[in-house]
């Protein structure tokens, strides 16, 4: 898997993520997910399929062709849960970063985020109606949210363990959930009544629905089962068996005649309700199904896969036949090790280099592969658009070059050469003009975008150089290098400005505040780093803490000793990055903070 770390601003909030990318060349088609498919949902009128996956993004697809309509981006955390409006008008999804959001299926704008749970969210599920949205959660409790104004409505208490699942009668009067505490519980909607517990599971219950009707519910469980219960009574019907792994989603044909179950076993499983009675076994996963849903018509069944921990890079939506078992369609994404993405300024082009020595242009809105760029004989790690989209600067391992390309015709408009060694970063200048490249040479070189004329070599860094980035008005070029500092250059003479000291690993990415006032580093320390630019001091750093493999949890910190942590991290041991022991690569120290030593608003106390 190719990692690529992302640091920046974005509407003046500083944004930091991983992208994880498989490994092999890319086909020319659709864009998919990037690791395990976690939910799958069908639009009302089954054209659209939604899916939402640990890679933080939502995907929409074209039910009869499998092309990608549309990706949405926001969550900061797995996406657990999707789920459509029944006007298929909008699409709600539950993450790992504790909220819900709220999209525009149409256009993929996001309407609202609805925050208020204190953990990871599990499950969404829209009531018939439209007008509630209920939401499970780690936190042990269901929310009840008025969609139109995203008003939290009520909050369901009684489950004495994880939330995993939620789901509405066909009325809309009754709300099922499933949990870790072994149970399913009725709740009446409009009061939040708690209408009965049904027990039987002997282990966690993943899954839950009703058949159309409303008649019958169906779980699945970590004990491989899967139980039908009559809601009227809380009666246990039938238990489904055949599974050899735990059943993680369960789903009604829209007839009601049929249940689905998909596994940990890699298989999906088709059930006559009335009897009981398997019809057929779905084969052809290579890892973990984790969501299975019907097409409205019942004729089509989707099924999202794999398992982020057992090293299947293999990440695939299918859909299948319903009367006949027949695999229609793989939904897939990259096989190839990208090293490096980049939108167009527009958002209408994606660019993409890889270690197949080339690199791809893509249609974001199709995810249409418009065209290949060869031309590189070595790894391409880096590719950047100027900032009126017309050229692609690519940096690659090959001939210690850097290629220009214009966008419309994929024509080859110049070679940069001038490095001794591999270029890594690359970045244009707000205007367009220069264009800056950073290499295993330890230069920085800037070039003139028209004639291609070097124009002149930074030096001083004393190790290979990772990042780059120009300020906002162009009169500055920042610098990261694995000598683990970041340089500050003047564009118009080359010379060195200053030298930020700080971090105790490489510096992989630095980027510039909108207004130019402050830059942000981020290293293989775990750390970022807010610098003011003009005294080249640092203000504050940002912890994300991998001691408890939390992502909630964070701590800011300061030269003079101050530090704040979010609410969860409080009371726990907080990670810092020295140099007894070693995590993924990373040398660390474990200790104790003084609690006096603690800052409430210490973020909003610096940048008041």
């Amino acid at each position: 898997m190719a990692k690529i770390s992302v640091f920046g601003f974005i509407a003046g909030v500083f944004l930091a993520f991983t992208l994880s990318l498989p490994a092999q060349p890319l086909p020319p088609i659709e864009l998919g997910h990037r690791s395990t498919v976690r939910s799958v949902a069908f639009s009302s009128d089954g054209v659209t399929l939604a899916s939402g996956s640990f890679d933080r993004t939502i995907r929409l697809w074209e039910v009869s062709s499998g092309r990608l309509l549309r990706v949405l981006k926001g969550h900061t955390d797995w996406v657990r849960s999707v789920a459509f409006s029944p006007d298929g008008r909008t699409l709600a999804s539950g993450s790992w970063d504790n909220t819900i959001r709220l999209w525009d299926v149409s256009s993929g704008r996001l309407l609202r985020v609805l925050e208020g749970h204190t953990h990871w969210v599990k499950s969404v599920a829209f009531s018939p109606d439209g007008r509630t949205l209920a939401s499970g959660s780690v936190d042990k409790t269901i929310r009840l949210w008025d969609v139109s104004s995203g008003r939290l409505v009520r909050v369901l208490k009684g489950h004495e363990d994880i939330v995993r699942s939620v789901a509405f009668s066909a009325d809309g009067r009754t709300l099922a959930s499933g949990s870790d505490d072994n149970t399913v519980r009725l709740w009446d909607v409009s009061s939040g009544r708690l209408l009965r517990v049904l027990e039987g599971h002997t282990n966690y219950v993943n899954s839950v629905v009703f058949s159309p009707d409303g008649r019958t519910l169906a779980s699945g469980s970590w004990d491989n089962t899967v139980r039908l219960w009559d809601v009227s009574s809380g009666r246990l019907l039938r238990v489904l068996e055949g599974h050899t792994d735990w059943v993680t989603s369960v789903a009604f044909s829209p007839d009601g005649r049929y249940l689905a179950g998909g596994s940990g076993d890699k298989t999906i499983r088709l059930w006559y309700v009335s009897s009981g009675r398997l019809l057929r076994v779905l084969e052809g996963h290579t890892s973990d199904v984790y969501s299975v849903a019907f097409s409205p018509d019942g004729r089509t069944l989707a099924s999202g896969d794999g398992n982020p921990y057992d090293g299947n890079e293999d990440y695939k939506i299918r859909l299948w036949d319903v009367s006949s078992g027949r695999l229609l369609l793989v939904l897939k994404g990259h096989t190839g090790s990208v090293l490096s993405v980049a939108f167009s300024p527009d958002g209408r082009t994606l660019a993409s280099g890889s270690r197949d020595k080339t690199i791809r242009l893509w249609d974001v809105s199709s995810g249409r592969l418009l065209r290949v760029l060869e031309g590189h004989t070595n790894y391409v790690n880096s590719v950047v658009f100027s900032p009126d989209g017309r050229y692609l600067a690519s940096g690659s391992y090959s001939y210690k070059e850097v290629r220009l390309w214009e966008v419309p015709s994929g024509r080859l408009v110049r070679v940069l050469k001038g490095h001794t060694n591999w270029v890594n970063p690359v970045a244009f200048s707000a205007d367009g003009r220069y264009l800056a490249s950073g290499s295993v040479d330890k230069t920085i070189r800037l070039w003139d975008i028209s004639s291609g004329r070097l124009l002149r070599v930074l030096e001083g860094h004393t190790d290979w150089v990772k990042s780059v980035a120009f300020s906002p008005d162009g009169r500055y070029l920042a610098s990261g290098s694995v000598d683990k500092t970041i340089r500050l250059w003047d564009i118009s003479s080359g010379r060195l400005l200053r030298v930020l000291d700080g971090h105790t690993s490489d510096v992989y990415s630095v980027a510039f505040s909108p207004d130019g006032r402050y830059l942000a580093s981020g290293s293989g320390d775990g750390t970022i780093r807010l610098w003011d630019v003009s005294s080249g001091r640092w203000v504050v750093g940002i912890l994300y803490p991998i001691v408890d493999e939390s992502y909630n949890h964070f701590v800011l910190f300061t030269p003079d000793g101050r530090y704040d942590v979010s609410d969860e991290a409080v009371g726990k041991y907080v990670t810092v990055f020295k140099t007894s022991g070693n995590v993924n690569g990373y040398s660390y120290a474990v200790y104790e903070p003084d609690p006096s030593r603690r800052v409430r608003g210490l973020w909003q106390q610096i940048f008041r």
